[in-house]
C-alpha cells in the first residue's frame, strides 16, 4: 500500500486530520502522521530549523512522498532546499515559509510590552491575542514559544530556490493565515512546482472541508509518483 508522510502544523493535537486521514485510507492511501516533538510529542527543547530538518530526515525514508501542512510545509520546504533528492514528492498545503516584512508583526510587538501588566486580566488578554493573531504564541509553554520565534525567523535566511524536488501547492482562497499570494510566491519561487487553488478552503481544510481535501490528495499523490 502506498504511504504518505504528512507533517502537520503548529497545533497540539492531530484529532482533527483524523477525517480526512479515515477518506484517504479508505481508499487505498495509508498515511504515516508524524508527531512532531514539542507539540504533539514532548520536548522540552528549545528546537531551531535544523533541529526539525535533521528529525524529518530520520523519520520519512528517501524517495518517499510526504505532506506539510503550514509549519510542516515550513520544515519540509527547509528539508527539500538542503537535500532536493530526499524526498519524490513533496505536497505543500497553507504552508508556511514565505518571509514578509510585516509592519503589523511590528505593531503586535509593541503592543505585547506596552500591554504586558492589562494581558494578564483574562478578557483583555482575549482580546488582544483575537486582535494580534498571537494565541499559537500565547498557548505554547517557553521552550516552545522559543522555538516559533526560531521557525520565523528561519523564513528569512530559507533558499527556497534549492528545493528542486517535484512539488505540488495545495492552497485555499480563503486562507487568512497564510494568505493565497504567499502560494503564489512559493509557486513562482520553487523550480519544479504547480499551484491549485481552491475557493472555498480556509488553514484548515481538513476540518472545513475533509472530503474534497482527500479527493485533492489522492489525486496530487498519483501525480507525483
Amino acid at each position: 500500500m502506498p504511504t504518505l508522510y504528512i507533517i502537520h502544523g503548529w497545533t497540539y493535537t492531530v484529532e482533527p486530520w483524523a477525517k480526512t486521514v479515515a477518506l484517504l485510507e479508505k481508499h487505498g492511501l495509508k498515511v504515516k502522521m508524524l508527531h512532531v516533538p514539542g507539540l504533539t510529542e514532548p520536548s522540552e527543547k528549545v528546537w531551531t530549523i535544523e533541529d526539525y530538518v535533521k528529525w524529518a530526515d530520520q523519520n520519512i525514508p528517501n524517495g518517499a512522498i510526504a505532506l506539510g501542512h503550514s509549519n510542516g510545509g515550513r520544515i519540509l520546504l527547509n528539508l527539500c532546499a538542503k537535500n532536493p533528492k530526499k524526498l519524490k514528492g513533496l505536497m505543500l498545503l497553507s504552508a508556511a515559509g514565505i518571509y514578509e516584512p510585516s509592519k503589523r508583526k511590528a505593531l503586535v510587538k509593541a503592543m505585547a510590552k506596552i500591554g504586558h501588566p492589562l494581558k494578564k486580566m483574562p478578557l483583555v488578554s482575549k482580546v488582544f491575542h483575537r486582535l494580534t493573531g498571537s494565541t499559537d504564541y500565547a498557548r505554547a509553554p517557553k521552550n516552545m514559544q522559543t522555538t516559533l520565534e526560531n521557525m520565523l525567523k528561519s523564513d528569512q535566511t530559507l533558499n527556497i530556490e534549492a528545493a528542486t524536488t517535484k512539488t505540488r501547492i495545495l492552497w485555499g482562497k480563503k486562507d487568512t493565515i497564510t494568505p493565497p499570494r504567499h502560494a503564489e510566491k512559493m509557486a513562482s519561487r520553487l523550480p519544479n512546482a504547480s499551484l491549485q487553488l481552491f475557493d472555498n478552503w480556509t488553514h484548515a481544510p481538513y476540518i472545513s472541508h475533509p472530503e474534497e481535501l482527500a479527493k485533492a490528495i489522492i489525486t496530487t499523490y498519483k501525480e507525483l509518483m
